[in-house]
C-alpha cells in the first residue's frame, strides 16, 4: 500500500492526499500543467516537497535508495537514450538494484514482458535503431522488469508518466493490457493519462487535477461527469453510449 499525506510542491501542486492499494490502478487526469508529473515525481521520491510518502507504512525518507529502487519503478516522460546501447543490455541495467536473480527466472521474465509488449525481436538491436514507439515500449519493459514480482519480491509500486506517448492505437492497447497484468500481480500503479475514455475503461480510480488542485477523485464512473471534465479541461464535451459503454467526445 502506498500513501501520500499532504504532498505539495510550491505553486505547482497544492496539498493532497492519496492512497493506492496493492493491485490498484489510479489514473491522474488533467490538462497540461495541472500537476500530474509533479505528483509522480513526489511519489517517486526523486523530488522533495512538503508532506510525506510511505510504502507499506515506511516513509520514503527512511528507505535507502537501493532498496527504494527495488520497491518502486518510475517511467518519466519520453526521452531519447543519452547514448547507444543494446536493448537487452538496457533491460539488464533496469535490474541493477536487484539481488541475485535465478537465470532461468530472469530469462522467463524478460521473454514474458517483451512478448507482451511485442518487442522480443528488438533485443539484439541498439537503442539508436529504434523508432519512437519501439523505444517507449523498451522503456516500459525496463520499469516493469524492475518491479516484476517473479524476479523481485520487493516490488510494490509502478509510476508511469504519459506512457502512451509515441504509441499507435494498437501499441496503446498492448500497453494498457500490460499495466492491468502487472496490477494483477499485486503491484500498485499510478499513471498520468490524457485519454479520457481509456481512464473510463481502464482505471480503478481517477484523480482529476487542475492548476495543481484536486478537482475530484474516486471511481471513474462516479466523478467523470461532463460538467466536471469540462471544468478540468476547459472545453465542451458530450457523453454518448456505444454498446453499453459510456464515451466522452469533444464538441
Amino acid at each position: 500500500m502506498i500513501e501520500a499525506k499532504n504532498v505539495a510542491l510550491s505553486t505547482r501542486l497544492m496539498p493532497l492526499n492519496l492512497r493506492v492499494e496493492s493491485g490498484e490502478i489510479v489514473h491522474l487526469l488533467g490538462a497540461n500543467g495541472s500537476g500530474k508529473s509533479t505528483l509522480l515525481e513526489l511519489l517517486s521520491g526523486l523530488t522533495e516537497g512538503q508532506g510525506y510518502v510511505s510504502i507499506d507504512g515506511k516513509h520514503l525518507d527512511d528507505i535507502d535508495s537501493k532498496y527504494l529502487a527495488r520497491q518502486r519503478a518510475y517511467l518519466s516522460q519520453q526521452q531519447r537514450p543519452a547514448f547507444a546501447i543494446g536493448v537487452y543490455q538496457y533491460l539488464r541495467l533496469s535490474l541493477s538494484a536487484l539481488k541475485a536473480i535465478d537465470p532461468t527466472s530472469l530469462e522467463k521474465a524478460v521473454n514474458d514482458v517483451c512478448m507482451m509488449l511485442d518487442i522480443e525481436d528488438k533485443l539484439n538491436r541498439s537503442t539508436d535503431q529504434l523508432s519512437g514507439g519501439e523505444w517507449q515500449r523498451v522503456r516500459l519493459a525496463g520499469v516493469c522488469l524492475q518491479i516484476w514480482p517473479d524476479i523481485n519480491p520487493d516490488g510494490r509500486f509502478l509510476l508511469l508518466d504519459e506512457p502512451a506517448t509515441a504509441l499507435d492505437i494498437a501499441q496503446q492497447s498492448v500497453m494498457y493490457k500490460m499495466v492491468r497484468q502487472i496490477a494483477e500481480k499485486g503491484i500498485a500503479v499510478v499513471m498520468s493519462n490524457h485519454d479520457i475514455n481509456r481512464t473510463l475503461t481502464d482505471a480503478d480510480r481517477v484523480l482529476l487535477l487542475k492548476n495543481g488542485h484536486v478537482v475530484a477523485q474516486g471511481n471513474p464512473e462516479s466523478v467523470m461527469d461532463v460538467e466536471t471534465l469540462e471544468q478540468v479541461f476547459g472545453t465542451r464535451l458530450k457523453r454518448i453510449h456505444v454498446d453499453g459503454q459510456m464515451l466522452m467526445l469533444s464538441e
